[in-house]
């Protein structure tokens, strides 16, 4: 079946491609997906989104996927409070944070230190077809259960250089149960961020950007090197109080902003 919504903040093309999911490719006029076990093929017309080809029980599981039932108008109206914001959301209001799986998150961020989407998005590929499921749609992401004993040397094939031995890591902790990643969800964002630091690899960046893209806790707020220069040329003082419990949507709308419009993290010297 089709499955239809209306929503003036969805926008497939800053969603998909602003950094915070990898397994996506526009496909002919619409844009096509893995995602855990399902596929879904989605076009845009207007403020109308289909997504094609779908069963009606995955519609509750593809309406969380996409944060649909969030307010991102709301949100949108209560950091545009800030001047910057305003400019921000004003472009940039179509992105919505994505609710994705939390070990295909993990693995993805951990993939992702140092690199580009372009290069991201290659390692997961082989990584899924080296060792992932084949179905009539593509290779799913391979569970950690499937990666169970995994080593670096295995997976150097996915030429991934050094994240190798972290993602081993990550395989191992998870399945082992020293890091219980349905646990995660009951914690606070502070002590889940802890908890993830103890794999090897896994910084404040990572951990914060498995928090806000797998657990959907979206007062994380990841920094790497884009934010970290628009905080410091915008908000020399911190973050401003409108940003408080929504810093992780803020984020997607400052990191996407300043890719754009990069002399907005020109700090000029005193």
């Amino acid at each position: 079946m089709d499955y239809e919504f209306v929503s003036k903040n969805f926008d497939p093309r800053l969603i998909l491609f602003c950094g915070q999911c990898f397994r996506w490719r526009e496909d002919g006029d619409g844009f096509f997906g893995i995602v855990g076990e399902r596929a879904v093929r989605l076009t845009k017309s207007g403020d109308t989104i289909t997504l094609h080809g779908i069963s009606e029980e995955d519609v509750p599981f593809w309406r969380e996927y996409f944060d649909l039932d969030t307010d991102y108008g709301g949100i949108i109206k209560i950091l545009s409070q800030d001047g910057f914001m305003q400019k921000a959301c004003a472009e940039k209001g179509g992105i919505r944070v994505l609710r994705q799986p939390p070990f295909e998150t993990l693995i993805s961020f951990i993939i992702s230190q140092n690199n580009n989407i372009k290069r991201i998005t290659g390692i997961i590929s082989r990584l899924c077809e080296s060792f992932g499921e084949k179905r009539d749609f593509g290779y799913i992401f391979p569970t950690a259960e499937q990666l169970s004993g995994i080593t670096a040397e295995q997976l150097a094939p996915l030429r991934a250089g050094f994240r190798a031995k972290y993602i081993a890591d990550a395989v191992e902790k998870v399945n082992s149960g020293a890091v219980d990643l349905d646990e995660l969800y009951a914690l606070d964002a502070d002590a889940a961020r802890e908890k993830l630091k103890s794999i090897k690899g896994v910084g404040d960046k990572v951990a914060d950007c498995v928090l806000l893209f797998g657990y959907h806790k979206i007062e994380a707020f990841p920094r790497d090197v884009w934010i970290k220069r628009a905080a410091a040329a915008i908000y020399p003082d911190g973050l401003p109080d409108c940003f408080r419990g929504y810093e992780g949507i803020a984020q997607q709308y400052m990191f996407d902003y300043v890719r754009t419009h990069p002399e907005c993290v020109t700090i000029k010297e005193k």
